[in-house]
């Protein structure tokens, strides 16, 4: 797919007015749009499309712009796409020269670029805005050097994973793709599953935990009849695992894993389209298990950019992350950081150096009077991840798969720091907009020049 650059043209349609002639050019999107690096992006993406082969892709402008819009506004693929037909600013945003009445992309193309740039694709669009937030000084060049540190968790869109659901879902996976590729199964076990699965529920919120259960084992017999029937019946190809092979493995792990799991067994299953999610207890009162998968946030210190957000797989120490969170900061931004402020979860992170520096909540050794206001606005970085998960999409990731979770915490860091690069432009925008209407009304108001009679001489 060959690459299609931005283009303007310089000759004016007669039947069409431009962009700019018909949008206030005070907009905070318009001027956003000035400040975010465009060629950067075009020669950083354009080398993953080929030239002179296929039919040409989008510009590189739009599909980045679509990406920011969407994790700016927390909306859907679908939803900005549609959004994006009825907003002019929107659409000067994303590099159109007139407007435009038809859908620029389909939505699915939206998932098809994401995977293109990938993990470090999302990194460099976390820079540019970075770029921006220097730019518009909603962020100053001297905070990169002191930084917050935390982890949360990107909850995955899966639902609560008891093992009645799993096992049924399993069983309806299977059925519908055994029928896909014209497989003849004995039995589906549509109807009876079903009601089984509607009993445990009804029993277990009885508190009838016997008869739960003995649903459940139903449910694991059904599943069970299902696989070693598709197992007898399907023509398997042992050089490439097919889709129908990778379910199976998941059915099976699901079929035969344990309600109490050892250290002996491997890592439990919670999703059967979604089987690298992990359960993280985070000692919530209100939320006991999280299922998802842990990242950690990196944000300056005194103005709460989000210069990192690195999706952590594994379920790992907190300690033992800082290292890694630390370095994608230093990729983003270029800078290394010189102080970092964590909370007592990262003792034992080992990153100490004569360069850097790290300060844990509760530390009274060598700590100065500077260092312990850092320490007390290392709780900023809590409403970070707050607006993260509210205003974002980092409460319920959809991407698909690891590389899904790394690029969606990415992408929000990026839309966090949007908004409040935005809202910098519309506070300065209205402040200005103050000032030049009032200089306006007293540079246009009409002066009336009132004759002065001449003086009487007696």
């Amino acid at each position: 797919m060959a690459l299609r650059a931005t283009t303007h043209t310089a000759d004016s349609d007669l039947f069409r007015q431009e962009l700019a002639n018909i949008i206030n050019l005070r907009h905070p999107l318009v001027q956003l749009s000035q400040k975010i690096d465009w060629q950067s992006c075009e020669s950083r993406f354009g080398g993953l499309y080929a030239t002179g082969v296929g039919r040409p892709g989008h510009p590189i402008r739009l599909m980045v712009g679509l990406q920011l819009l969407k994790h700016t506004c927390n909306v859907s693929d679908e939803e900005v796409v549609a959004t994006w037909v009825e907003n002019p600013y929107w659409q000067y945003f994303c590099g159109e020269q007139y407007f435009r009445h038809e859908l620029p992309i389909d939505p699915s193309l939206m998932t098809g670029f994401r995977k293109r740039i990938g993990e470090a694709g999302c990194e460099f669009i976390l820079s540019l805005t970075l770029s921006a937030g220097l730019a518009t000084k909603t962020v100053a060049k001297s905070s990169l050097a002191v930084v917050n540190v935390d982890t949360t968790v990107q909850d995955k869109a899966v639902t609560f994973p008891t093992d009645a659901r799993l096992l049924h879902k399993a069983r309806i996976a299977l059925v519908r793709l055994a029928q896909r590729q014209g497989i003849a199964l004995r039995q589906s076990y549509e109807r009876i599953g079903r009601a089984a699965f509607v009993r445990s529920r009804r029993y277990a919120h009885a508190r009838q935990i016997n008869r739960a259960n003995a649903q459940t084992r139903k449910l694991r017999t059904y599943l069970g009849r299902i696989i070693r029937d598709i197992e007898r019946k399907r023509t398997a190809d042992e050089s490439t695992p097919s889709r129908m092979t990778k379910l199976l493995q998941v059915a099976t792990r699901i079929h035969t894993q344990p309600r109490k799991r050892s250290e002996a067994d491997p890592p439990k299953l919670y999703s059967v389209h979604a089987p690298e999610v992990e359960c993280i207890a985070k000692g919530k009162a209100h939320k006991q298990y999280e299922f998802g998968v842990k990242v950690g946030i990196v944000s300056t210190s005194r103005e709460s950019f989000v210069l990192a957000a690195k999706s952590l797989p594994g379920n790992p120490y907190d300690g033992h992350t800082l290292q890694a969170c630390i370095e994608q900061a230093n990729r983003v931004t270029c800078v290394a950081p010189k102080e970092a402020y964590a909370d007592r979860g990262y003792k034992g992170h080992g990153c100490n150096t004569d360069s850097f520096k790290v300060w844990i909540s509760g530390s009274k050794r060598g700590v100065t009077p500077a260092i312990e206001r850092k320490l007390k606005r290392r709780n900023a970085v809590e409403p970070v991840i707050g607006h993260l998960k509210s205003d974002g999409r980092l409460a319920r990731n959809f991407l698909k798969g690891i590389e899904g979770d790394a690029m969606n915490a990415l992408l929000c860091g990026a839309g966090y720091n949007l908004r409040k690069i935005l809202r910098k432009l519309r506070l300065f925008c209205a402040l200005c907009g103050v000032t030049v209407r009032q200089f306006l009304v007293l540079l246009l108001t009409p002066v009336t020049l009132v004759p002065i009679a001449a003086p009487q001489i007696q």
